[in-house]
């Protein structure tokens, strides 16, 4: 019974979805995939935004996504289509369109952003764990080959 109650929210949240322009604009960066400066601008409908972000973040890129900005807008479809065509140009897929992510710094984003929604939060620095954590160890690793390097001839 519970399954059959969980399917039927599910396909009231998806219906509700698409009937509503109401919804949230994401931004968000993956810095151990894609570099700096890099942000995708999205959007979701969902009721739980943060499950589309985790979706990104599954299997297909090595690091999960940072989020920097989750903004509610009465009209997200719209919101997504002025910051893509300001930063038309700055797209890393120039032929794909459902691609969106761009070269672009996120005080260019919060600027354009802050002119449509001027509530809106920023998260300015992205944790990146998995992706710092992961420069630490090799950092680390480096060192001690070299420190190694080092001691070997003074053994021989």
């Amino acid at each position: 019974m519970k399954l059959e109650e969980a399917h039927q929210k599910n396909e009231r949240a998806l219906s509700m979805a698409q009937q509503t322009k109401a919804g949230h604009v994401y931004i968000i960066s993956n810095i151990g995939s894609f570099g700096e400066d890099v942000y995708k601008i999205g959007m979701t409908r969902r009721l739980e935004p943060m499950d589309r972000v985790n979706e990104l973040g599954d299997a297909s890129v090595p690091f999960y996504f940072d989020v920097h900005a989750m903004i509610y807008s009465d009209n997200a479809p719209a919101m997504e289509n002025a910051l893509h065509k300001v930063f038309a140009e700055r797209r890393l897929n120039l032929v794909n369109l459902r691609k969106e992510f761009f070269h672009v710094t996120l005080d260019e984003i919060q600027s354009e952003v802050h002119k449509i929604s001027s509530d809106a939060e920023f998260t300015i620095t992205a944790e990146a764990e998995q992706y710092r954590q992961s420069q630490t160890i090799r950092h680390e690793k480096t060192q001690a080959e070299k420190k190694l390097e080092e001691e070997i001839p003074a053994l021989i």
